[in-house]
């Protein structure tokens, strides 16, 4: 009996481990999203995606683009966040994600972002992925920050960037990485820039397809057809030079005219003045 009942001991022991594993490898997955004190090490836009590794990783590049020199009080504006770098991307799983909070103003997903992008728990201060957005075969997300009232001053972007393998399994084989930058309030003179945080290998991705369709070439296309005009055009010439040049002058061409007929027998005959 005691024998059975270490057997049974252990035998539950080892379910239990294997169910806190079980946990503790998917639990800290986010597919679906992340913000907040995730981690239990405050805001994740701060802290980072410690979770899959301790450290951030300079092999990611996160890419704030659209970003304007100046704000004015109470307008939208556009811009894309990217990630380059990590993993291999993986078109039939999860490919990354990201967690974003400002500190004045609204966040909220554009017209080309649809469904890839979601307020953390109604935060309209903070943004993150959706499940479709883990899915993303660029790590891309464009979304609309509202500036806030007149008067705000300066607000300031925390973004953490995570390029992930797709496996849902948190571990040092995926990479993250922070970016914070600020904008200060004033005239808004339409320029925006682009700011990163990263090694600056920030080269996209290959293209799935390597085929350019000729009416998609714009500028290079219409250069293409100019050339074969041109070419074309100096073919002409050429061609009717040798037909001028065979018919024109010659004293059998029943066609001439009397005059040039004329002007040919007064040169034959040494008449001319």
């Amino acid at each position: 009996m005691t024998g059975d009942t270490t057997m049974t001991t252990i035998q539950k022991a080892l379910a239990i481990i294997f169910i806190l594993v079980f946990i503790a490898g998917t639990g800290q997955a986010y597919p679906g999203g992340v913000g907040g004190d995730a981690n239990g090490q405050g805001d994740v836009s701060l802290a980072g995606c410690t979770c899959h590794a301790e450290d951030p990783d300079n092999s990611v590049t996160v890419i704030l683009d659209g970003v304007p020199f100046h704000y004015t009080p109470d307008t939208q504006y556009e811009m894309k966040l990217q990630l380059i770098g990590g993993p291999e991307i993986d078109m039939d799983s999860h490919t990354g994600g990201f967690a974003m909070t400002v500190t004045s103003g609204i966040l909220g997903s554009s017209e080309d972002s649809g469904d890839l992008v979601q307020n953390w728990e109604e935060d309209e201060s903070s943004l993150t992925h959706t499940d479709a957005g883990s899915r993303t075969n660029d790590r891309a997300w464009t979304f609309i920050w509202t500036s806030p009232g007149e008067g705000t001053g300066t607000v300031i972007f925390a973004i953490a960037g995570n390029s992930v393998n797709g496996d849902l399994a948190p571990s040092n084989l995926d990479r993250w990485n922070r970016l914070t930058t600020s904008i200060d309030e004033g005239e808004d003179n339409g320029r925006t820039k682009t700011v990163f945080s990263g090694n600056g290998d920030i080269n996209p991705p290959a293209p799935v397809e390597e085929h350019t369709d000729l009416h998609h070439m714009g500028a290079k296309l219409k250069a293409h057809w100019l050339g074969l005009l041109g070419f074309a055009a100096v073919i002409l010439v050429i061609l009717f030079c040798g037909l001028f040049l065979r018919y024109g002058f010659s004293r059998h061409y029943t066609g001439r005219s009397n005059l040039l007929r004329l002007r040919i027998k007064h040169l034959r005959r040494g008449d001319q003045i």
